[in-house]
C-alpha cells in the first residue's frame, strides 16, 4: 500500500495579533509560528496508520520554501518514508489551480495506491486542492473523510455531511480521499524524534524542472488576485439580551429590523 500525503506548512494564528503587509494584500507572516497545517496532520497520520497495517510506504509532499523543509521532517518522524520539497518562489500568487499544477507533476510520477491530503488548508481555506488533483490524475475521489477502510482493492470511506450525517462510498484504488478533522488522535511528534530522521534526504524540485512556465502558476496564471485586506474595525462592546428566551427572540429581531435586515 504506497500512500502519498500532500501537506502545506501554515502559520499559527488562533492567538496571534496580525499585521497587514506593506503592500496591503496579505498578512505579515514575519513573527508568526509556522506549522503544518491541521487537515493535513491527520491526513500524515491516517497513511502512516494505513501503512502499518497494510505495508508499504508513505511519500509526503510540501509546495513552500526552505523552512517547510520543517513540516516534512515531521511527517518523517511520524512514519512517513520519503519527503518531497516543490519551491514555491515561482508559486508564488498562485490559486487553488497552480498549487494544484504543481503537486500533479510530482505525484503524476510516483509510485501510489491512495493519495490523501487535507480537507482544506486553515490559511486560504479554499478546499478545492485536492480535488483538482484527483480529476487531473483521473481517479475517483471522495471528500470529507472521517473513516477510511481498506477492502483488497477497494477503500470504503465514511464522508462527514450536513446535520451530522455520514455518507459510506465504496471507490476503487488507486484513489484519493481529502481527510476531516476527528478521523484519527495524530501522534505526538518529539524534537528527538525529528532529530532522528534528520539525515534522511528530502528530494528538492522546483517549476522549472517540473516543465512549468510562469504563465501557468503564480500570479500571472491565477485567476483569482488578492487586492486589498484589511483587520476589522474595533466597535462598542456587545449588547446583552435578557428575559425569557421569547422576550430575546423579540428584541433580537427587532434589532435586526431597526438594522434594515428585514421589513
Amino acid at each position: 500500500m504506497d500512500i502519498v500525503a500532500c501537506i502545506k506548512q501554515v502559520p499559527e494564528v488562533a492567538e496571534a495579533e496580525l499585521e497587514i503587509g506593506r503592500d496591503g494584500s496579505e498578512i505579515d507572516r514575519e513573527d508568526l509560528v509556522m506549522d503544518i497545517n491541521e487537515w493535513d496532520n491527520y491526513a500524515v497520520e491516517e497513511a502512516v496508520r494505513l501503512k502499518e497495517s497494510h505495508g508499504g510506504k508513505v511519500t509526503v509532499v510540501t509546495l513552500g520554501d526552505e523552512n517547510a523543509e520543517d513540516v516534512l521532517r515531521r511527517a518523517l518522524a511520524m512514519g512517513a518514508d520519503e519527503a518531497i520539497l516543490i519551491d514555491e518562489e515561482s508559486f508564488e500568487g498562485s490559486d487553488a489551480f497552480g498549487v494544484a499544477k504543481g503537486l500533479y507533476r510530482v505525484v503524476k510520477d510516483l509510485s501510489y495506491d491512495l493519495i490523501l491530503t487535507g480537507a482544506q488548508a486553515s490559511d486560504n481555506g479554499w478546499a478545492q486542492v485536492g480535488l483538482i488533483l484527483a480529476e487531473w490524475l483521473g481517479l475517483p475521489f471522495a471528500s470529507l473523510a472521517m473513516d477510511i477502510v481498506i477492502n483488497g482493492d477497494k477503500v470504503i470511506v465514511h464522508r462527514e455531511l450536513e446535520s451530522n450525517t455520514q455518507e459510506k462510498s465504496e471507490l476503487s484504488l488507486p484513489a484519493l480521499i481529502t481527510v476531516q478533522t476527528g478521523i484519527n488522535d495524530p501522534r505526538y511528534v518529539s524534537i528527538m524524534g525529528i532529530r532522528k530522521v534528520r539525515n534522511i534526504e528530502i528530494r528538492e524540485t522546483d517549476c522549472e524542472k517540473l516543465g512549468l512556465s510562469e504563465t501557468e502558476i503564480g500570479s500571472e496564471g491565477s485567476s483569482v488576485t488578492s487586492r486589498t485586506l484589511s483587520l476589522p474595525s474595533s466597535g462598542e462592546g456587545a449588547e446583552m439580551l435578557t428575559g425569557t428566551l421569547n422576550e430575546i427572540c423579540e428584541k433580537t429581531a427587532q434589532i435586526i429590523r431597526d438594522k434594515g435586515g428585514i421589513d
